[in-house]
Protein backbone atom coordinates (compact mmCIF):
# COMPACT_ATOMS: atom_id res chain seq x y z
CA UNK A 1 0.00 0.00 0.00
CA UNK A 2 1.53 3.18 -1.18
CA UNK A 3 2.12 5.58 1.63
CA UNK A 4 0.91 9.54 2.04
CA UNK A 5 2.93 11.92 0.01
CA UNK A 6 4.22 15.05 2.05
CA UNK A 7 5.10 17.98 0.60
CA UNK A 8 7.10 20.60 2.40
CA UNK A 9 8.66 22.79 -0.54
CA UNK A 10 10.99 25.27 1.30
CA UNK A 11 10.99 29.11 -0.23
CA UNK A 12 13.89 31.28 -0.95
CA UNK A 13 14.98 33.31 2.38
CA UNK A 14 13.48 35.97 3.14
CA UNK A 15 16.90 37.51 4.45
CA UNK A 16 17.86 36.51 1.11
CA UNK A 17 15.17 38.95 -0.61
CA UNK A 18 15.91 41.83 1.98
CA UNK A 19 19.72 41.72 1.51
CA UNK A 20 19.02 41.73 -2.41
CA UNK A 21 16.61 44.62 -1.95
CA UNK A 22 18.75 46.86 -0.07
CA UNK A 23 21.86 46.33 -2.45
CA UNK A 24 19.84 46.83 -5.07
CA UNK A 25 18.74 50.23 -3.68
CA UNK A 26 22.92 50.63 -3.13
CA UNK A 27 24.24 50.02 -6.44
CA UNK A 28 21.04 51.54 -8.51
CA UNK A 29 21.90 55.06 -6.59
CA UNK A 30 25.59 55.30 -7.00
CA UNK A 31 25.27 53.63 -11.02
CA UNK A 32 24.11 57.54 -11.87
CA UNK A 33 27.04 58.70 -10.11
CA UNK A 34 30.00 56.60 -11.57
CA UNK A 35 28.18 57.06 -15.15
CA UNK A 36 28.66 60.73 -14.86
CA UNK A 37 31.51 60.70 -13.17
CA UNK A 38 33.06 58.55 -15.37
CA UNK A 39 31.60 61.11 -18.44
CA UNK A 40 33.08 64.03 -16.55
CA UNK A 41 36.77 62.69 -15.83
CA UNK A 42 37.30 60.40 -18.76
CA UNK A 43 38.00 57.96 -17.09
CA UNK A 44 37.78 54.29 -19.27
CA UNK A 45 38.37 52.40 -15.90
CA UNK A 46 35.38 54.35 -14.08
CA UNK A 47 33.00 54.19 -17.27
CA UNK A 48 34.23 50.19 -17.32
CA UNK A 49 33.88 49.71 -13.58
CA UNK A 50 29.99 51.67 -14.25
CA UNK A 51 29.16 49.14 -16.73
CA UNK A 52 30.15 46.25 -14.31
CA UNK A 53 27.81 48.42 -12.06
CA UNK A 54 24.90 48.06 -14.17
CA UNK A 55 25.25 44.84 -14.83
CA UNK A 56 25.04 44.47 -10.76
CA UNK A 57 21.94 46.57 -11.13
CA UNK A 58 20.87 43.95 -13.67
CA UNK A 59 21.73 40.88 -11.92
CA UNK A 60 20.55 42.42 -8.32
CA UNK A 61 17.28 43.22 -9.92
CA UNK A 62 17.05 39.39 -11.67
CA UNK A 63 17.21 38.32 -8.71
CA UNK A 64 15.28 39.69 -6.47
CA UNK A 65 12.53 38.75 -9.18
CA UNK A 66 13.75 35.13 -9.95
CA UNK A 67 13.27 34.60 -5.58
CA UNK A 68 9.69 36.02 -5.85
CA UNK A 69 8.87 33.68 -8.87
CA UNK A 70 10.26 30.80 -7.50
CA UNK A 71 7.76 31.10 -4.25
CA UNK A 72 4.67 30.94 -6.48
CA UNK A 73 3.20 27.39 -5.36
CA UNK A 74 3.31 24.57 -7.77
CA UNK A 75 0.45 24.38 -10.17
CA UNK A 76 -1.37 22.04 -12.99
CA UNK A 77 1.10 23.11 -15.10
CA UNK A 78 4.17 23.25 -13.10
CA UNK A 79 3.84 20.21 -10.90
CA UNK A 80 7.29 21.24 -9.36
CA UNK A 81 6.64 24.64 -9.31
CA UNK A 82 9.14 27.94 -10.48
CA UNK A 83 12.42 27.43 -8.44
CA UNK A 84 14.05 26.35 -11.59
CA UNK A 85 13.49 30.43 -12.74
CA UNK A 86 16.53 30.98 -10.40
CA UNK A 87 18.54 28.49 -12.26
CA UNK A 88 17.49 30.68 -15.33
CA UNK A 89 18.37 34.09 -14.07
CA UNK A 90 21.97 33.01 -12.91
CA UNK A 91 22.56 31.96 -16.32
CA UNK A 92 21.32 34.65 -17.79
CA UNK A 93 23.85 37.01 -15.21
CA UNK A 94 26.59 34.75 -16.74
CA UNK A 95 26.04 35.89 -19.98
CA UNK A 96 25.25 39.25 -19.05
CA UNK A 97 28.82 39.10 -17.77
CA UNK A 98 30.51 37.51 -20.38
CA UNK A 99 29.20 40.55 -22.40
CA UNK A 100 30.05 43.37 -20.44
CA UNK A 101 34.00 42.06 -20.35
CA UNK A 102 34.18 41.51 -24.21
CA UNK A 103 33.09 45.25 -24.41
CA UNK A 104 35.55 46.79 -21.89
CA UNK A 105 38.33 44.75 -23.70
CA UNK A 106 37.50 46.30 -26.81
CA UNK A 107 37.02 49.76 -25.52
CA UNK A 108 40.53 49.32 -23.70
CA UNK A 109 41.93 48.64 -26.88
CA UNK A 110 40.13 52.00 -28.38
CA UNK A 111 41.51 53.78 -25.97
CA UNK A 112 44.77 52.40 -25.89
CA UNK A 113 45.48 53.43 -29.62
CA UNK A 114 43.60 56.63 -29.07
CA UNK A 115 44.92 58.35 -25.44
CA UNK A 116 42.10 60.65 -23.77
CA UNK A 117 42.88 63.22 -21.14
CA UNK A 118 41.98 62.33 -17.34
CA UNK A 119 40.34 64.50 -14.61
CA UNK A 120 42.37 61.61 -12.30
CA UNK A 121 40.90 63.97 -8.93
CA UNK A 122 37.10 63.05 -9.81
CA UNK A 123 37.92 59.64 -11.05
CA UNK A 124 39.91 59.03 -7.58
CA UNK A 125 36.32 60.22 -5.31
CA UNK A 126 34.39 58.30 -7.72
CA UNK A 127 36.25 55.12 -7.19
CA UNK A 128 36.25 55.49 -3.10
CA UNK A 129 32.54 55.58 -2.81
CA UNK A 130 31.85 53.12 -5.53
CA UNK A 131 34.24 50.97 -2.86
CA UNK A 132 32.27 51.84 0.24
CA UNK A 133 29.07 51.24 -1.39
CA UNK A 134 30.30 47.64 -2.87
CA UNK A 135 31.72 46.75 0.34
CA UNK A 136 28.25 47.37 2.23
CA UNK A 137 26.50 44.86 -1.00
CA UNK A 138 29.10 42.51 -0.77
CA UNK A 139 28.32 41.71 3.21
CA UNK A 140 24.96 41.96 2.48
CA UNK A 141 24.88 39.16 -0.18
CA UNK A 142 27.79 37.28 1.28
CA UNK A 143 25.09 34.81 3.88
CA UNK A 144 23.19 33.58 0.98
CA UNK A 145 26.04 33.46 -2.15
CA UNK A 146 26.20 29.26 -0.94
CA UNK A 147 22.92 28.22 -0.63
CA UNK A 148 21.55 30.08 -3.92
CA UNK A 149 23.57 30.80 -7.50
CA UNK A 150 20.98 32.94 -7.50
CA UNK A 151 22.27 34.57 -4.91
CA UNK A 152 25.89 33.54 -6.21
CA UNK A 153 25.58 35.24 -9.44
CA UNK A 154 24.19 38.65 -7.91
CA UNK A 155 27.56 38.30 -5.56
CA UNK A 156 30.35 37.69 -7.78
CA UNK A 157 29.05 40.78 -9.61
CA UNK A 158 29.33 42.88 -6.83
CA UNK A 159 32.70 41.16 -5.99
CA UNK A 160 33.88 42.10 -9.48
CA UNK A 161 32.63 45.20 -9.23
CA UNK A 162 34.36 45.96 -5.78
CA UNK A 163 37.48 44.85 -7.20
CA UNK A 164 36.74 47.47 -9.96
CA UNK A 165 36.67 49.83 -7.38
CA UNK A 166 39.93 49.60 -5.84
CA UNK A 167 41.63 49.16 -9.78
CA UNK A 168 39.92 52.67 -10.36
CA UNK A 169 41.72 53.87 -6.97
CA UNK A 170 44.95 52.71 -7.85
CA UNK A 171 44.88 53.92 -11.30
CA UNK A 172 43.37 57.44 -10.12
CA UNK A 173 46.96 57.72 -7.50
CA UNK A 174 49.30 56.79 -10.39
CA UNK A 175 48.42 58.81 -13.18
CA UNK A 176 47.81 61.78 -10.45
CA UNK A 177 51.13 61.31 -9.62
CA UNK A 178 52.93 59.93 -12.79
CA UNK A 179 51.10 60.90 -15.69
CA UNK A 180 50.79 57.70 -16.95
CA UNK A 181 47.03 57.51 -18.91
CA UNK A 182 47.68 54.16 -20.28
CA UNK A 183 47.36 53.01 -16.95
CA UNK A 184 43.74 53.72 -16.93
CA UNK A 185 42.98 51.08 -19.99
CA UNK A 186 45.10 48.28 -18.21
CA UNK A 187 42.84 48.30 -15.26
CA UNK A 188 39.92 48.39 -17.72
CA UNK A 189 41.57 45.27 -19.11
CA UNK A 190 42.17 43.81 -15.66
CA UNK A 191 38.55 44.20 -14.45
CA UNK A 192 37.21 42.64 -17.85
CA UNK A 193 40.12 39.58 -17.52
CA UNK A 194 39.64 38.76 -14.09
CA UNK A 195 35.45 38.28 -14.36
CA UNK A 196 35.77 35.71 -17.22
CA UNK A 197 36.74 32.47 -15.32
CA UNK A 198 34.29 33.13 -12.33
CA UNK A 199 31.74 34.35 -15.02
CA UNK A 200 32.16 30.34 -16.44
CA UNK A 201 32.05 29.15 -13.51
CA UNK A 202 28.79 30.27 -12.73
CA UNK A 203 27.66 29.76 -16.42
CA UNK A 204 28.78 25.96 -16.09
CA UNK A 205 26.89 25.44 -12.94
CA UNK A 206 23.79 26.43 -14.10
CA UNK A 207 23.67 24.63 -17.27
CA UNK A 208 24.38 21.53 -15.47
CA UNK A 209 21.48 22.05 -13.13
CA UNK A 210 19.12 23.06 -16.52
CA UNK A 211 20.39 20.03 -17.98
CA UNK A 212 19.52 17.89 -14.80
CA UNK A 213 23.30 16.60 -14.57
CA UNK A 214 24.49 15.07 -11.05
CA UNK A 215 25.12 18.03 -8.52
CA UNK A 216 28.55 18.93 -7.78
CA UNK A 217 29.66 17.45 -4.84
CA UNK A 218 27.33 13.95 -5.32
CA UNK A 219 29.22 10.95 -6.92
CA UNK A 220 26.48 8.93 -8.59
CA UNK A 221 28.79 5.47 -7.90
CA UNK A 222 28.93 6.08 -4.53
CA UNK A 223 25.35 6.97 -3.82
CA UNK A 224 24.72 3.34 -5.32
CA UNK A 225 26.82 2.08 -3.15
CA UNK A 226 25.78 3.09 -0.25
CA UNK A 227 21.95 1.87 -1.48
CA UNK A 228 23.35 -1.08 -1.87
CA UNK A 229 24.66 -1.83 0.92
CA UNK A 230 21.18 -1.54 3.11
CA UNK A 231 20.28 -4.87 4.17
CA UNK A 232 17.43 -6.64 1.73
CA UNK A 233 18.55 -4.59 -1.35
CA UNK A 234 20.07 -6.82 -4.47
CA UNK A 235 20.11 -4.47 -7.05
CA UNK A 236 19.91 -0.71 -7.74
CA UNK A 237 19.14 0.46 -11.49
CA UNK A 238 18.00 3.48 -13.38
CA UNK A 239 19.06 5.11 -11.00
CA UNK A 240 18.90 9.43 -11.38
CA UNK A 241 20.19 12.11 -9.59
CA UNK A 242 19.56 16.02 -10.35
CA UNK A 243 18.93 19.04 -8.74
CA UNK A 244 15.77 21.35 -9.30
CA UNK A 245 17.78 24.25 -8.12
CA UNK A 246 20.33 25.07 -5.74
CA UNK A 247 19.74 22.83 -2.68
CA UNK A 248 16.82 20.96 -4.12
CA UNK A 249 18.35 18.05 -4.85
CA UNK A 250 16.19 15.12 -6.02
CA UNK A 251 16.71 10.98 -6.84
CA UNK A 252 14.78 8.26 -8.33
CA UNK A 253 15.19 4.92 -8.33
CA UNK A 254 14.34 1.31 -8.69
CA UNK A 255 15.65 -1.22 -5.78
CA UNK A 256 15.07 -4.92 -6.45
CA UNK A 257 14.73 -6.31 -2.70
CA UNK A 258 15.66 -10.10 -1.49
CA UNK A 259 12.28 -12.20 -0.65
CA UNK A 260 10.96 -11.64 2.57
CA UNK A 261 11.87 -8.53 2.87
CA UNK A 262 9.84 -5.53 4.38
CA UNK A 263 9.24 -3.01 1.53
CA UNK A 264 7.93 -0.12 4.11
CA UNK A 265 11.21 -0.85 6.60
CA UNK A 266 13.36 -1.36 3.79
CA UNK A 267 12.29 2.36 2.14
CA UNK A 268 12.80 4.00 5.35
CA UNK A 269 16.47 2.66 5.96
CA UNK A 270 16.95 4.02 2.01
CA UNK A 271 15.64 7.23 2.56
CA UNK A 272 17.74 7.87 6.03
CA UNK A 273 21.14 6.71 3.99
CA UNK A 274 20.44 9.24 1.63
CA UNK A 275 19.50 11.98 3.50
CA UNK A 276 22.10 11.69 6.51
CA UNK A 277 25.13 10.80 3.52
CA UNK A 278 24.27 12.88 0.55
CA UNK A 279 22.09 15.45 1.93
CA UNK A 280 19.10 13.97 -0.63
CA UNK A 281 15.81 14.18 0.85
CA UNK A 282 13.31 14.46 -2.30
CA UNK A 283 13.07 10.72 -3.34
CA UNK A 284 11.28 8.35 -5.27
CA UNK A 285 11.78 4.76 -4.61
CA UNK A 286 10.40 2.06 -6.59
CA UNK A 287 10.59 -1.60 -4.86
CA UNK A 288 11.06 -4.11 -6.86
CA UNK A 289 10.94 -8.21 -6.25
CA UNK A 290 13.31 -8.97 -9.37
CA UNK A 291 14.81 -6.51 -11.77
CA UNK A 292 12.57 -5.29 -14.74
CA UNK A 293 14.07 -4.76 -17.93
CA UNK A 294 14.66 -1.51 -19.91
CA UNK A 295 12.45 -1.57 -22.92
CA UNK A 296 12.54 1.86 -24.94
CA UNK A 297 13.84 3.32 -21.11
CA UNK A 298 10.37 2.10 -20.01
CA UNK A 299 10.51 -0.75 -17.22
CA UNK A 300 8.82 -4.00 -18.26
CA UNK A 301 8.06 -7.26 -16.50
CA UNK A 302 7.40 -10.65 -17.72
CA UNK A 303 3.96 -11.79 -16.84
CA UNK A 304 4.25 -13.97 -13.78
CA UNK A 305 3.58 -14.48 -9.83
CA UNK A 306 6.36 -12.67 -8.71
CA UNK A 307 5.61 -9.27 -10.60
CA UNK A 308 5.09 -6.46 -8.02
CA UNK A 309 2.74 -4.04 -9.33
CA UNK A 310 3.96 -0.67 -9.86
CA UNK A 311 1.28 1.27 -7.65
CA UNK A 312 2.28 -0.84 -4.50
CA UNK A 313 5.80 -0.03 -4.59
CA UNK A 314 6.39 3.54 -5.51
CA UNK A 315 7.27 5.02 -2.26
CA UNK A 316 8.06 9.27 -2.82
CA UNK A 317 9.37 11.40 0.35
CA UNK A 318 9.06 15.21 -0.22
CA UNK A 319 10.66 16.97 2.24
CA UNK A 320 13.20 20.29 1.41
Amino acid sequence: MSKPHSHAHALPSTQNERSLRVALALTGSFLVVEIVGGILTGSLALLSDAAHMFTDVAALAIALAAIRVARRPADARRTFGYHRFEILAAAFNALLLFAVAIYILFEAWQRYRNPAEIASGGMLIVAVVGLVVNTIALRLLGAGKDASLNVKGAYLEVWSDLLGSIGVIVAALVIRFTGWTWVDSLVAVGIGLWVLPRTWVLLRESVNILLEGVPDGIAIGEVEAAMREVAGVTDVHDLHVWALSSGKTSLTAHVVVAPDTSHETLDTKLRAVLATRFFVRHTTLQIEGRRCDQVGGVCDFDAGPDRVPASDTGHDDHAH
